[in-house]
C-alpha cells in the first residue's frame, strides 16, 4: 500500500525499529489469521491477552518487579501503530494493560499492586474500567451507581455501568461509584473501587453494536455486591480526580490510536484509486479524485505532526491537557471522514462487512463518542479560549 512518507521528529531508536519488526511478526503470526473469526465471535477471547502477555508485550510500561519491561512511552506508541496498520482495531489489550493498569499503579497500594499487576502483564488477568451509565455518559460527576459501608468492613455497591470496554472477558473492573451522596459537590463524592466480575449480584451482558464487532462492549449490573473496603482504589471520594488525572495521557494515546485508523483508512483509498478502473482508466487518474484523496493526504499530514508535537511536550514534562483535546477531536474525526471517502471510492464492495474499509468505516465512528465525545473536546476547548 500507498501513503505519505513519514518523516518523524520522535526520537525512535534501532531498539523500537527492532522491536517494531519483532511485534509487528508476532501479530501476523499470532492474531492477523483469526481477527475475522474474533469479529464473527465479538470477542478477542481471553486466549489473546495471554498470547500477548506469554510473547512479552502485557505492560511494556510496568516496573520488572511487577512483571512489565519498563520501557519508554514511544515503545507503546509502535504497539498501537503495528495494530492500527493491519485494520485492528478491535484488539484492545493495550486498554487492560495501558489505560486501566496505570490505574492500579498511581494510586493503589502495594498489596493491591501485588495481588493485580504481575496478572494484567502476563495476560492471566483482563481489568477493565467503569464510568459510563446510561443516564450519565459524558456527565460524570452525576453518576448513580452507589456504594455504601455496611459497618463490616464491606461496600455494597447497587446500580449499573454500560459501553465497557473488554467487558465480557475482564476479570476485574475499577468502577466509578457514589460513596458520599451529600458531599458539596457531586465530584467530590466519588470513589474507585476493584470489582471480581465474578461476584455474587454481579451481572453482564453482551451489547449487539455496530462496528468494532470483535470488541465485546458490554453492560454490567450490580444487585447488592458485597466488596471489601480493601477494594477501595485511592482514597475516598478522590475517584474523580483519579480519572480526571489520567485523562491527558489517555487522550494522547488515543490520538494516535485514530491517527492510525485514518492512515490505514487513507492507504484503502490510495490502493482502490489505482486498482479500479472507471472507463478503462484508474479511479486515481481522474482529477477529481487525485484533489479528495490529496486533500485527505494533507490533513492527515498536519493531524500527524502535531500528534507527534503534542508527544514530544508531553514527555518533556509539560501539560498539554487542552491540547490533547484538540488531536482527540481532530483525528477521530478525521478517521471517519477517510474511511468514509474510501467507501465511495471503493463502491459497492465497500459496503460488504469482509471488505476492510467497511469496517473501517463503522469502526471509526465509535471514536467520534469513546473517551469523551467530539461535542465535549470542542467544550473544553471552546472554555480554554475564553467562550461562555
Amino acid at each position: 500500500m500507498q501513503s505519505l512518507p513519514k518523516k518523524s521528529l520522535l526520537p525512535f531508536t534501532e531498539e523500537h525499529e527492532a522491536f517494531r519488526k519483532e511485534f509487528g511478526e508476532f501479530l501476523d503470526r499470532e492474531i492477523v489469521p483469526y481477527y475475522m473469526d474474533m469479529e464473527k465471535n465479538h470477542s478477542v477471547g481471553k486466549e489473546t491477552f495471554k498470547k500477548f502477555g506469554d510473547a512479552g508485550y502485557g505492560c511494556l510500561w510496568l516496573d520488572k518487579k511487577y512483571g512489565g519491561r519498563e520501557l519508554d512511552m514511544l515503545y507503546s506508541i509502535v504497539y498501537g501503530e503495528e495494530l492500527n496498520k493491519r485494520g485492528l482495531n478491535g484488539v484492545l489489550t493495550r486498554l487492560s494493560s495501558d489505560t486501566v493498569a496505570p490505574y492500579i499503579y498511581a494510586h493503589g497500594t502495594e498489596a493491591q499492586k501485588e495481588k493485580y499487576l504481575p496478572g494484567v502483564a502476563s495476560g492471566d488477568t483482563c481489568i477493565c474500567i467503569c464510568m459510563t451509565e446510561a443516564e450519565h455518559g459524558s456527565d460524570l460527576a452525576h453518576i448513580e451507581t452507589s456504594a455504601v459501608k455496611d459497618g463490616k468492613g464491606n461496600y455494597i455497591v447497587n446500580g449499573g455501568k454500560i459501553y465497557i470496554s473488554n467487558g465480557m472477558v475482564s476479570d476485574y473492573a475499577i468502577v466509578a461509584v457514589v460513596t458520599n451522596p451529600n458531599a458539596e459537590k457531586p465530584h467530590k463524592g466519588i470513589s474507585l473501587l476493584i470489582i471480581p466480575t465474578d461476584a455474587p449480584g454481579f451481572e453482564r451482558k453482551l451489547l449487539n453494536k455496530i462496528g468494532l464487532n470483535s470488541q465485546d462492549t458490554s453492560e454490567y449490573i450490580f444487585h447488592d455486591v458485597v466488596v471489601p473496603e480493601e477494594n477501595l482504589l485511592g482514597e475516598e471520594n478522590r475517584g474523580f480526580y483519579y480519572l480526571m488525572q489520567h485523562l491527558e495521557k489517555e487522550r494522547l494515546m488515543g490520538s494516535w490510536g485514530t491517527l492510525g485508523m485514518a492512515e490505514y483508512a487513507f492507504e484503502l483509498c490510495v490502493q482502490r484509486a489505482n486498482e479500479r478502473l472507471v472507463a478503462g482508466k484508474p479511479l486515481g487518474a481522474y482529477q477529481h479524485w487525485q484533489f479528495e484523496i490529496a486533500k485527505a493526504a494533507a490533513e492527515l499530514d498536519q493531524a500527524r505532526s502535531y500528534v507527534e508535537h503534542l508527544t514530544m511536550l508531553f514527555m518533556a514534562g509539560e501539560s498539554v491537557n487542552t491540547q490533547v483535546s484538540i488531536a482527540k477531536y481532530a483525528t477521530s474525526e478525521l478517521a471517519y471522514k477517510i474511511s468514509d471517502l474510501g467507501v465511495q471510492i471503493w463502491g459497492g464492495p465497500g459496503i460488504l462487512r469482509e471488505n476492510a474499509i467497511a469496517r473501517q468505516f463503522v469502526d471509526t465512528r465509535h471514536y467520534r463518542l469513546m473517551a469523551g465525545t467530539s461535542e465535549v473536546q470542542l467544550g473544553i476547548i471552546a472554555k480554554a479560549i475564553g467562550l461562555g
